[in-house]
């Protein structure tokens, strides 16, 4: 169900001309904890509830970690706990489990390349916010041994990899060593992107390749990653504000705007400018970047809010005619976590603050509500 861009909108000009990208919303977690359950975070709701009998997933749960672990006190919440707890009972000799039951029962023998690339983030993610856990270190270097056709599972991948290095150099140097051959893509002329399509989450590939060649001092690949992100970031806007990847995803010759536009891809844009400024320093990523999480108040093809600053709730996706009414655990934490790269954009005048705490305003605590994947995207319901 959706609703009119009038009844729950802001006009994309309206919205520059007031200013309102020099205020961060704060990061509510209410609606995260909503949706928790008692084996980890739930991954769909119908409106603002939990769908109970869909269950769960690695994939959501993963991401969970990715957003609560810059957070100050984030991995001291039940949710934290809960996610990490999910996550690593997963693990299986090679790989992940992905989906679960609402009754706690796995129900596949082994998830997709894009489950033990997210599960790898969230753990290295985990790991660099400085929980030292045996259990996790385990699990984070047993997978280690990944292989994937897939750019974008090795690039979630990688994305861990990066973040727990500090606290485990030899456990994942090895692996960093395999991506410079993983990351080289014949030369393009117009259609610049390594994949005949744009899918989903497409700027975590050159995100990855922007922190690894960073990290690892690779000049090749840090240049191909930012020229990489700075082609997305052209063909991913329309007229001054973002026009993203439909979930059917977008060829070279498809014009937009079209729908549904997801929240994972402004989430990932936002978060990918991010790591860009951390090691450019330009300011057109802080611009780019902003506007891209702005996608979420109103900066999009019909001024639709997607984020809901009284609950913390993410919707689940821009349609044609309004906003998806349904507030799932992606969408959630796609809001989220671009909320954190806009405030990291909103106060640092240069640097990273990669290793320390997120920024952005967090509240927490009691407060009344006013109210689905192989390597493809899953599927996204409305009631």
């Amino acid at each position: 169900m959706s609703d009119p861009p009038s009844a729950h909108s802001l006009n994309c000009n309206a919205l520059a001309d007031a200013g309102a990208t020099d205020a961060v919303p704060p990061m509510v977690l209410d609606h995260l904890e909503r949706l928790t359950g008692p084996y980890g975070v739930y991954e769909h709701a119908r409106f603002d509830q939990p769908r109970v009998t869909h269950g769960y997933t690695t994939d959501d749960n993963a991401r969970v970690l990715v957003v609560l672990a810059d957070l100050e006190d984030g991995n001291r919440s039940v949710t934290f706990r809960r996610a990490l707890d999910f996550v690593l009972s997963g693990r299986v000799p090679s790989g992940w489990h992905n989906r679960m039951s609402s009754e706690g029962s796995w129900m596949d023998d082994l998830g997709s390349d894009d489950c033990h690339g997210q599960a790898l983030w969230g753990l290295g993610a985990v790991i660099g916010s400085g929980v030292a856990e045996d259990r996790v270190a385990t699990s984070f270097v047993t997978g280690l041994d990944f292989r994937s056709q897939y750019l974008r599972s090795t690039s979630f991948a990688a994305l861990g990899v990066v973040r727990a290095r500090p606290h485990l150099p030899t456990e994942v140097d090895r692996f960093l060593d395999r991506l410079s051959v993983r990351y080289t893509f014949p030369p393009r002329k117009g259609w610049r992107w390594p994949e005949p399509r744009l899918t989903y989450a497409n700027a975590r590939i050159p995100q990855a390749m922007i922190e690894v060649g960073s990290l690892t001092g690779s000049s090749r690949m840090l240049t191909d990653g930012l020229e990489l992100l700075e082609w997305l970031t052209d063909v991913e806007r329309r007229g001054g504000h973002f026009s993203f990847t439909p979930v059917g995803g977008r060829g070279p010759d498809e014009i937009g705007p079209s729908f549904d536009q997801q929240p994972i891809e402004a989430w990932a844009m936002a978060d990918a400018c991010r790591s860009a400024l951390d090691v450019d320093g330009s300011e057109e990523w802080r611009t780019v970047g902003t506007m891209a999480a702005d996608w979420f108040l109103g900066l999009n093809d019909n001024g639709s809010i997607l984020y809901d600053a009284q609950t913390g709730a993410g919707f689940d996706g821009l349609e044609s005619a309004g906003r998806n009414q349904n507030r799932g655990c992606e969408s959630t934490l796609s809001a989220l976590g671009a909320l954190a790269a806009r405030s990291h954009f909103s106060e640092l005048r240069g640097g990273s603050s990669r290793s320390g705490e997120a920024s952005c305003p967090v509240a927490v605590g009691p407060r009344k509500s006013k109210t689905a994947s192989a390597n493809e995207p899953a599927p996204r319901e409305t009631p």
